[in-house]
């Protein structure tokens, strides 16, 4: 078993000799973790202090320009407090994916089906396996409903969605597909994204000096999502919590981390204690259209009151009318057929900081719904 890495505190700002020791401490640690040969390379000699070892240009960077590699590492520093040659040595030993770089590009227009959307994740194998983890697992998922308030079939729906309840984690090596996303990031995309990217590659390195983890092992998404949740490596250094006390964060191996981790992120993004997330919606076959473009003008931000939503005509259940906070009228296109409407809560938007998407929001919801009932009627039987 491999020593837990101690990473230290960030050192006061007028003692640069502090620093630097603490950035050799940081460089030794980590990079005992790689392999032998790799290791050779990093470790500070006796001869070198160890400003001059971390300003030296590496000897190869692989798939990457000398000069990008050299500028990432230099923001990884400034963030991380981890040394600027281990960085580069752990950065030249990625390797490009081009299957990364064509998956991060958004597929070819098409017209959305929320009808089809929702098939693709409430299915048999979803179902099933989510209601065998629920029965497994429950008493992490009342724990974390009595920290955080979230219910169990949201933190669920979101396991079940995003990797089957960790069947299908991810087969990228991470440092591969965040190097490849923060280096060379496809010139066709929309926009660059690769700045967030190495922000994620930096935090990536520093969990794994945290929590012992071989940096060049690691696997996950083609995006660089890790585990169960599929948590991108800033929301594992700020949201992932030690749920089961293990003595150590696991996403990967470990439910109750994964169950107590997902409902973190939901409270500190903001979920409403008690707060359902949404409700259904009918239109009025007769509402002008005019009306209809002030309603989704706000997308799924919460803006209406249920009152003012009353007021343009739109008939409400009665516990909508009783809600008091805010409410989007949420529109889910189904192609050529008519759309499908919610009224989405607070919750419904806090759900869509984890996905900005009302179709995933919903899928979330819808699945962990299932899913719950599932799991009920088979503790009964």
């Amino acid at each position: 078993m491999m020593p837990k890495i101690f990473v230290p505190a960030a050192p006061h700002p007028r003692n640069p000799g502090r620093r630097l020791c603490l950035q050799a401490g940081a460089g030794l640690a980590l990079s005992a973790l790689l392999p032998e040969a790799a290791r050779a390379q990093t470790l500070p000699s006796a001869s070198a202090p160890p400003l001059a070892q971390a300003s030296a240009p590496a000897a190869a960077l692989g798939d990457w320009s000398a000069s990008g590699v050299q500028a990432l590492a230099a923001r990884i520093v400034e963030r991380n407090d981890l040394p600027e040659a281990l960085i580069t040595r752990l950065i030249a030993k990625a390797q490009y994916s081009a299957t990364v770089a064509r998956l991060i590009l958004p597929g070819p227009p098409g017209k959305k089906s929320w009808k089809i959307y929702r098939s693709r994740f409430l299915d048999s194998l979803r179902i099933g396996a989510g209601s065998d983890f629920m029965q497994e697992f429950g008493v992490w998922f009342q724990r974390a409903q009595e920290r955080y308030g979230v219910p169990p079939h949201i933190v669920a729906g979101i396991l079940g969605v995003e990797t089957i309840y960790g069947r299908n984690m991810g087969n990228f090596r991470v440092v591969d597909a965040l190097s490849t996303l923060a280096l060379r990031y496809p010139a066709q995309a929309p926009r660059d994204r690769s700045a967030y990217f190495g922000v994620q590659l930096g935090d990536f390195f520093q969990w794994c000096a945290q929590d012992a983890r071989d940096p060049l092992k690691v696997r996950g998404s083609y995006a660089g999502a890790i585990g169960m949740p599929q948590f991108m490596p800033e929301s594992i250094l700020r949201y992932a919590v030690d749920f089961d006390q293990g003595g150590g964060i696991d996403l990967i191996n470990d439910p109750a981390d994964a169950i107590g981790s997902v409902a973190s992120y939901l409270a500190a993004k903001g979920w409403v204690r008690g707060q359902p997330a949404h409700f259904p919606l009918q239109l009025p076959p007769d509402l002008p259209q005019a009306t209809l473009d002030t309603l989704l003008g706000p997308d799924i931000t919460p803006t209406f009151t249920a009152d003012q939503l009353a007021a343009m005509g739109l008939p409400l259940l009665p516990q909508a009318r009783a809600y008091a906070g805010k409410l989007a009228v949420v529109q889910l296109p189904n192609a050529g057929s008519d759309p499908d409407y919610v009224l989405g809560t607070d919750n419904f938007y806090v759900i869509t900081r984890y996905n900005q998407s009302a179709f995933y929001a919903l899928a979330v919801i819808e699945l962990g719904e299932v899913v719950a009932a599932a799991a009920a009627a088979a503790a009964q039987s």
